[in-house]
């Protein structure tokens, strides 16, 4: 009787398993899309594009009330406001810049912030300007040898933590006004607890550049992201205000594969824990004057304000509205770094030892789904600039397709 039971046992167990794949070629079978994409940001919407390109059928979906993802914008006032915070496309990738020039016009903007410092303001990034205000120095070598002095001061070798590796590319001087304060708010961690690897893409010129970004191609989008957006989104269906995972049952039936660009951990039910992240939030107001800074971003760089900077929003299209004229209002946003709890939006992944471990874990249970790709800014727990996330969604298209 033992026997037979377990023989039972064993092929009911096989039977089971039969009928389970069985039922999952059925509902691929029925499926009514290629593809189910989680998201309407541009990871989501550039797949969602080149998978409509190459004849399949997509759905996207996204849990917020618009397109776009954290590049959305709306217009206030004859301005477009960047919702989630400012976003300034540049790349040296000419394949990535062609590709979003085929859906929007970009403007000529260059990303020359300014630092304020107890009232005191600076040229970011750092160059002669800099150099100039903080010490007087006038030529290159006398702004080098001025920083090789302090670094030498300091003791350092081989840097060990942010605020050693930013004291050997800028000196202490600019260090403590500049960078200390701003960048504890930032990540709500002092820098000498923060990894060196943070700031070694610091903008350092000796020259009197301005420019932020070291790209050959930059600006804005002529009309705002979210027109971006849209136009990578034409023709395609998007059902906005639905939340995935809460109906993940019913959506899964859909498609026969789902590209998930929402957050990994959020994606497994936070099994193993959570990932860390750090989140922004925004205070934005209409004001009646024309000009309320004078540029489109000012980092207040001192401990005690409890903002990080203030974007001014007309400033990234040069205060004109799409006729030419001048605009008589302006918007602003003070943004206030936090950390990450339950109901955020998550902005920045903190890339340290402990949640990179983590990630690794998650990723080994998303290598599993066989069903579904993940990609994308939450996706893969990774900082993405703009560029780079278009880059990846494309070479996710050209492989997957």
């Amino acid at each position: 009787p033992l026997f037979l039971w377990g023989c039972w046992k064993f092929n009911w167990v096989g039977f089971s398993l039969v009928l389970s794949w069985i039922k999952k070629d059925i509902n691929k079978l029925m499926a009514k899309y290629n593809y189910l994409i989680v998201g309407a940001g541009l990871f989501g919407s550039v797949f969602a594009r080149e998978a409509v390109k190459a004849g399949k059928k997509v759905l996207v979906v996204d849990k917020r009330c618009h397109i776009g993802g954290n590049v959305y914008t709306e217009k206030v006032e004859g301005i477009h406001v960047h919702v989630y915070g400012s976003h300034i496309f540049h790349t040296n990738n000419k394949t990535v810049w062609d590709y979003v020039n085929r859906f929007a016009v970009f403007n000529r903007f260059t990303n020359s912030p300014v630092a304020n410092y107890y009232g005191e303001l600076y040229s970011l990034p750092f160059n002669m300007y800099t150099f100039n205000k903080m010490w007087g120095v006038v030529t290159p070598e006398e702004a080098a040898a001025k920083i090789e002095e302090q670094r030498k001061a300091a003791g350092i070798t081989e840097p060990k933590n942010l605020e050693e590796q930013a004291i050997s590319l800028v000196g202490t001087d600019i260090y403590e006004k500049l960078i200390k304060g701003y960048t504890e708010k930032q990540w709500g961690r002092l820098c000498t607890e923060l990894p060196a690897f943070i700031i070694k893409r610091l903008p350092v010129r000796l020259t009197f550049d301005n420019n932020y970004f070291n790209a050959l191609y930059q600006g804005i989008p002529v009309g705002g992201y979210t027109k971006m957006v849209a136009n990578m989104l034409d023709g395609i269906e998007v059902r906005l205000q639905t939340d995935y995972l809460k109906n993940k049952a019913e959506l899964d039936g859909l498609a026969e594969k789902v590209i998930y660009t929402g957050p990994i951990d959020a994606y497994f039910d936070y099994e193993l824990g959570t990932l860390e992240y750090r989140s922004v939030r925004f205070e934005t107001e209409v004001l009646d004057i024309p000009n309320f800074q004078g540029n489109a971003a000012v980092n207040y760089t001192d401990r005690e304000t409890p903002w990080t900077r203030i974007i001014e929003h007309k400033w990234f299209e040069f205060g004109k509205d799409a006729k030419g004229q001048d605009l008589p209002k302006t918007v602003i946003s003070r943004e206030y770094s936090s950390e990450w709890k339950a109901g955020d939006e998550p902005y920045y992944p903190v890339n340290d030892e402990k949640n990179g471990e983590l990630y690794k874990k998650y990723k080994a249970l998303a290598d599993k789904e066989n069903s579904v790709i993940f990609g994308g800014r939450l996706g893969e727990y990774k900082y993405y600039d703009m560029d780079a996330v278009i880059e990846s969604a494309l070479a996710m298209a050209k492989r997957e397709i």
